[in-house]
C-alpha cells in the first residue's frame, strides 16, 4: 500500500472522527454530563491531530492542538463546558472540518477564521478574558506553535529545542499541568526530572499496543529508572488472561519539557491511566532497607536492557528472601519460584496452574468487525443481483409456459431459487443501507451559519438519526435538505424581538426527523415560526403572473405556489434568498428520486415540510397491471386496496368526472389509460379493476386499470439514463418474459386528475 492510499484512509477516518466530534458537542450542548462524552470528543480531535502530524499537515495539527488543549481542560474539570464555550467549540469543529477538507483537496482556509478561534480557545484554557473582535491576533505561520498556556515564570526546559519524532510531528510546548501553577519543574544540571505513573488497561493490549514499546520511546528522551508494580495481580483462579494487572513507576531525567514526555503516551492515553508530575518521587524509588528489610514483589526493578533488544518485559530478582505471592504454592528453599520471576516464566506458571484447575474465564464479546469497500463494487454487485432476479423471473415464466404439472421437481426447485434470490437481494441491499445521521449532522452547521447571518437564535433538534436508507438516496437528499433548512431559518423563524413580542421563546426550534412508513422513508422539517403568510404568497403570485387576481385557491394550493420556478417572497436579494431558486429545485430533486413533498402550515404556529422517499432506488414491490394493451407496474406502497367496481357504485360528476362509492364515501375515479393518452375515450369502469391509491397532499384516488396480472418484485431501470423523461412514468423494468414494463408515477397521475397538465414544468406547481 503506497502513501497516497494510506493518506486516503486517514481522510476517511477523519470524516468519522468529525462526525463523532460534532455529535458529542451537540450532546454536551443539550446538557449531557457524561464524562465519556467529553472523552469521546477529545479523542476525536486527538486522533485527527495525530494522523495529521504523520503526514506533515501543519495547519491542521496546529489548530487541532489548541482545540485539544481546551478540551483537555474540560476533561480534567479545570474548565466548565458552558454554553458560550460550546458555541466556540462548535465553530471550531466547523473550522477543523474545513481544514481537513483543505488538506485533502489542496485548498486553504482563511487565516482570520482560525486565528480568531485560536485566540478564543487559548483564552478559555488560560482562564483569561475573551479577546475582542478588533483585537484578534494576527494569523500565525502555519507551522508556528501556540504560546505556552502559563505566562508566569516559564520553565527553563521550554527554551530547549522542540523535539521532532519519526513521523515529522513537532510537539507544541504546552504543559497541561502549567494551568494549575502549582508545580515547578525539578532542575538538575539543566535537566528536568519527571515522575510518571503508567497503568495500562486491557484495551491497550487488545489494540496491539505494548507497554515496553512505550517505555522504549520514553527512553529516547533521557535517563530512565523504571519499577514494575503488581499490586493488582490477583490469584491465579481469578486471573483474566486478557486482563492488565501491571503498572509502571517511571523516573525520567531529560533535557526536554513535559509536553515531550506526554507526547509519548498520545496514542494510548485513553486506554491507560497516565499521571505525569514534575520532580522525582524519592520515596517510591528508595533502595531496599540496608538493614535487611524486604523488597516487596509488588515493586520489581525493571531491566532497562530489555528496551534495546526484543519487546519482552522481564524483572530481576530484588531479594532472595522475598515472599511468594499469596496465590503461589509454597516452594522449597532454593527453588526458582522463590525469587521474583521474569514475566515469561510467570506466564508459563500461570498457564500451568490454570490448566490444572481448569479455570474457565468468561469470554469477552468481540467488537463488530467492519471493512472498507469501494462503493462502485457494491453498485456492481447490486446490478448483478438485479440481473439475477430478472433471469430467475424469466426462467420461472418459461417453466410455467412449458410445464403442465404444477408440483414437479422443477417447480419446487424454482420456488427455492426464488426464495434464495430474494434473500440474496435483501442482503445485498442491506449493505447499501446507511443511517441518515451523517446528513443530519451536516445540517447543524448550516443552521449555525444561517442563524449567525440572520441574527436569529435557533436550536436544531434531530430525531430518528439511525433510520436507514439506501446510500444513493442519502447522497441525493443532502442538497434538498440544505435548501429547506436555509429557508426555514431565513423565512420560517422570526427574529428574537418578534418572537418575544408574540409571546414565544426568543430561541426558535427547528426539528429534523426521519422515520420509516409503508416501505418508504419520511423526513420532516418542522419549525415553530410564523407559518406561511398566504396573503403575501398570493399577492406575489399575482404580481409575477402565476395566477389571476380572481383565482379561487385553497390554502393548500396557495402553499404549493412556493414550489413554482422563480417564486420568492423576499423583498431583496441576499446571500441567503431572494433569487427564486430553491424550493423548485427541492421539488425537482425529490421527484427525481421517486419521492414527493407536502406542506402543512398554521399561521403563528409554524410549518412542516414532509418528504416521502423510496428506501432504495434499485428494486420495488409492484402490482403488474394491463392498461389499453400496455403493461404497467404500480408501486405496491401506494396501493391501499383493490376493488371490482359495480355499476351501482359509479356516479357521474360534471361533464367528464366520475366517482366511485367506497364504504359510504366517494372517491374520484381516474382512468389511467386516458390520462396517459393510451386511449382517447373513457373506459367502462365495470369492465376493469380499481386500485385505491394514496398520495402525499393529493388524498385518495381510485385508479382504473383493465386487469391485474399479479404482484412481483421488479428491478428499477432509469428512463432518463437510458431513454428520456416520460411524464407520468417514474421508471421502467424488465419482466420475466423479457418485455419492458413502465413503472407508473402515481403522484403525477393523481396531479393530472386534478386538472393539471401532465408535463414536468406544470407538475412543479402541484403537491404531487
Amino acid at each position: 500500500m503506497d502513501m497516497n492510499e494510506i493518506k486516503e484512509i486517514f481522510f476517511q477516518e477523519c470524516e468519522e472522527q468529525l462526525a463523532e466530534l460534532e455529535s458529542g458537542l451537540l450532546r454536551l450542548n443539550d446538557g449531557d454530563t457524561d464524562p465519556e462524552t467529553v472523552n469521546a470528543v477529545f479523542r476525536a480531535v486527538h486522533s485527527i491531530k495525530g494522523g495529521a502530524g504523520a503526514f506533515g499537515l501543519d495547519d491542521l495539527v496546529s489548530f487541532a492542538h489548541v482545540f485539544e488543549t481546551t478540551l483537555d481542560c474540560v476533561r480534567s474539570n479545570k474548565l466548565e463546558a458552558s454554553q458560550d464555550l460550546l458555541k466556540v467549540m462548535l465553530r471550531s469543529a466547523d473550522v477543523l472540518a474545513d481544514l481537513t477538507a483543505a488538506s485533502r483537496d489542496g485548498g486553504t482556509v482563511e487565516s482570520s477564521r482560525t486565528s480568531g478561534l485560536v485566540a478564543e480557545l487559548e483564552a478559555y484554557a488560560k482562564g483569561q478574558p475573551l479577546p475582542s473582535a478588533s483585537a484578534a491576533p494576527a494569523p500565525a505561520p502555519a507551522a508556528a506553535a501556540p504560546e505556552p498556556a502559563q505566562a508566569e515564570t516559564p520553565a527553563p526546559a521550554a527554551e530547549a529545542p522542540e523535539p521532532t519524532d519519526d513521523s515529522g510531528f513537532q510537539p507544541v510546548p504546552f504543559s497541561f499541568d502549567a494551568l494549575d501553577g502549582d508545580d515547578d519543574l525539578a532542575i538538575e544540571d539543566g535537566r528536568s526530572v519527571f515522575t510518571v505513573r503508567f497503568k495500562p488497561r486491557s484495551d491497550l493490549y487488545a489494540k496491539g499496543n505494548e507497554s515496553v514499546l512505550i517505555l522504549r520511546e520514553l527512553a529516547k528522551l533521557g535517563d530512565l529508572q523504571v519499577r514494575c508494580e503488581a499490586d493488582d495481580l490477583p490469584s491465579i483462579d481469578m486471573l483474566d488472561p486478557e486482563g492488565a494487572y501491571f503498572s509502571w513507576l517511571i523516573r525520567v531525567e531529560t533535557d526536554q519539557d513535559e509536553e515531550a514526555v506526554r507526547h509519548v503516551f498520545e496514542f494510548v492515553e485513553w486506554d491507560s491511566t497516565v499521571e505525569i508530575t514534575a520532580g522525582a518521587d524519592e520515596e517510591a524509588f528508595a533502595a531496599p532497607d540496608a538493614q535487611g528489610g524486604d523488597q516487596p514483589m509488588a515493586a520489581v526493578p525493571f531491566d532497562l536492557s530489555l528496551l534495546e533488544d526484543v519487546p519482552a518485559v522481564s524483572a530481576e530478582a530484588a531479594a532472595p528472601e522475598a515472599p511468594a505471592p499469596a496465590a503461589a504454592a509454597p516452594a522449597a528453599a532454593g527453588d526458582e519460584s522463590m525469587a521474583p520471576p521474569n514475566l515469561p516464566l510467570a506466564a508459563k506458571a500461570i498457564a500451568a496452574e490454570a490448566e490444572k484447575k481448569e479455570t474457565v474465564v468468561p469470554a469477552v464479546p468481540a467488537a463488530p468487525q467492519t471493512i472498507r469497500v469501494d462503493l462502485d463494487r457494491v453498485d456492481r454487485l447490486i446490478n448483478l443481483v438485479g440481473e439475477l432476479v430478472i433471469n430467475q423471473a424469466m426462467l420461472a415464466q418459461s417453466v410455467v409456459e412449458n410445464e403442465s404439472g404444477g408440483s414437479s421437481a422443477v417447480n419446487l426447485g424454482l420456488e427455492e431459487l426464488q426464495q434464495l434470490t430474494r434473500e440474496i437481494q435483501d442482503s445485498v441491499m442491506a449493505i447499501r443501507a446507511q443511517p441518515v445521521k451523517p446528513v443530519f449532522q451536516r445540517m447543524g452547521r448550516i443552521v449555525r451559519e444561517i442563524a449567525d447571518m440572520t441574527a436569529k437564535q435557533v436550536r436544531l433538534v434531530t430525531e430518528g438519526e439511525n433510520t436507514e436508507v439506501d446510500k444513493t438516496v442519502i447522497d441525493k437528499i443532502a442538497e434538498p435538505l440544505t435548501h429547506m433548512i436555509r429557508n426555514a431559518v431565513d423565512h420560517g423563524l422570526e427574529t428574537p424581538e418578534k418572537r418575544t413580542e408574540a409571546g414565544k421563546n426568543a430561541e426558535g426550534v427547528l426539528r429534523l426527523s426521519a422515520k420509516h412508513r409503508s416501505g418508504r422513508i419520511v423526513i420532516e422539517i418542522a419549525d415553530d415560526g410564523a407559518g406561511i403568510n398566504r396573503e403575501r404568497v398570493k399577492a406575489k403570485a399575482i404580481e409575477n403572473g402565476l395566477i389571476t387576481a380572481d383565482a379561487n385557491l385553497s390554502d393548500e394550493d396557495i402553499d404549493n405556489l412556493i414550489f413554482h420556478p422563480g417564486f420568492s417572497t423576499a423583498d431583496k436579494i441576499s446571500d441567503i434568498s431572494g433569487r427564486g431558486v430553491g424550493m423548485d429545485v427541492v421539488k425537482r430533486s425529490i421527484q427525481a428520486l421517486g419521492g414527493r413533498i407536502s406542506i402543512t402550515s398554521k399561521p403563528g404556529k409554524g410549518s412542516v415540510f414532509t418528504m416521502s422517499l423510496p428506501l432504495t432506488l434499485a428494486v420495488l414491490d409492484g402490482m403488474v397491471v394491463t392498461v389499453a394493451n400496455q403493461t404497467l407496474v404500480v408501486p405496491l406502497t401506494a396501493i391501499v386496496e383493490t376493488l371490482q367496481p359495480e355499476k351501482s357504485d359509479i356516479h357521474s360528476f360534471g361533464p367528464s368526472q366520475r366517482l366511485i362509492a367506497i364504504r359510504d364515501t366517494f372517491c374520484p375515479l381516474v382512468d389511467v389509460g386516458n390520462i396517459l393518452n393510451f386511449r382517447s375515450d373513457l373506459a367502462n369502469p365495470v369492465d376493469g379493476v380499481a386500485l385505491l391509491v394514496e398520495s402525499e397532499g393529493g388524498g385518495q384516488r381510485a385508479l382504473m386499470v383493465d386487469a391485474i396480472q399479479g404482484q412481483r418484485q421488479v428491478v428499477i431501470k432509469s428512463l432518463e439514463a437510458n431513454y428520456t423523461n416520460v411524464p407520468g412514468i417514474a421508471a421502467a423494468t424488465i419482466l420475466g418474459d423479457g418485455r419492458v414494463a413502465l413503472i407508473l408515477d402515481v403522484d403525477a397521475v393523481v396531479t393530472a386528475s386534478r386538472g393539471q397538465p401532465l408535463s414536468p414544468d406544470m407538475m412543479l406547481a402541484a403537491t404531487g
